[in-house]
């Protein structure tokens, strides 16, 4: 008989173990009755609770976050963007799960791997909403060079919707991360080409620049040239006067139309 105790009591033990659920850190639980109806109040991280009689669903409620990819949203300038990612990082007041569980629509919510993210489709919602707003303030080709001011527009577009909806002591968004931005292929093409076409003007710019400098110092150099020979000229007939008065040099002299003389011969 005390054998029958001792084996029952393992039996009971291991039944009791098996049929709780601890609630980790990080999560909040709810207890499901055998009638399949939510009991008030929430199950703290840590605590055991059982589950042979009714059931206990838990709720990630610490830095839940969501990936929002492949956006396309339109920029100030009308293009449509090829391709924004980005991370949406978001934490549920813990007083607050059985609540947003038992009176928000289903649809807010996303069941994966036997937890239920609380509100997840609804801040993704939230989320493309906040980019496709603020996209439309920055040219497509300047958003890489702003991602912290989207990001901090973005988080204070959905802070403002969640207090409008009456949920800001239910959730709060915390963190706005994008991870890529790529405009479109035309618009990197078109902005590629003007660079280009920078480029050549640049140098086109230089290069009469170059030639003017060029015809500049031909110049100088052809005035210079003239000057030395005027100088040269001048200095030479000022020698030979010199030398004539000095009694150095013969005069000889030369008639007008000597070159005539010289044919009639």
């Amino acid at each position: 008989m005390k054998r029958f105790f001792q084996i029952a009591l393992a039996v009971a033990t291991v039944a009791v173990i098996t049929g709780c659920t601890r609630i980790e850190t990080g999560e909040v639980g709810v207890r499901v009755g055998f009638d399949k109806q939510i009991r008030p109040g929430e199950l703290m991280p840590g605590s055991f609770n059982q589950t042979l009689i009714g059931d206990v669903l838990t709720f990630p409620i610490k830095d839940v976050n969501v990936k929002v990819e492949n956006l396309t949203p339109v920029a100030r300038d009308n293009s449509t963007m090829k391709d924004v990612d980005l991370v949406v990082i978001y934490n549920i007041n813990p007083n607050q799960v059985s609540e947003l569980y038992t009176t928000k629509s289903r649809a807010f919510h996303l069941v994966h791997e036997g937890d239920t993210y609380l509100m997840f489709n609804y801040v993704t919602q939230l989320t493309r909403n906040a980019l496709y707003k603020v996209a439309r303030e920055y040219e497509a080709l300047d958003m890489n060079d702003n991602r912290a001011a989207m990001e901090q527009k973005m988080r204070e577009i959905m802070t403002r919707n969640l207090a409008e909806e009456k949920l800001d002591g239910s959730l709060t968004v915390t963190q706005v991360l994008i991870r890529n931005i790529a405009p479109a292929d035309s618009v990197v093409a078109s902005a590629n080409e003007l660079v280009r076409a920078k480029n050549e003007l640049k140098q086109k710019e230089v290069e009469v620049q170059t030639a003017r400098k060029e015809a500049e110092r031909m110049a100088a150099l052809t005035n210079q040239s003239a000057q030395s020979i005027a100088y040269m000229q001048a200095q030479a007939a000022l020698n030979i006067s010199e030398g004539i008065r000095n009694g150095k040099v013969q005069t000889i002299v030369v008639p007008a139309n000597f070159n005539a003389l010289m044919m009639s011969k």
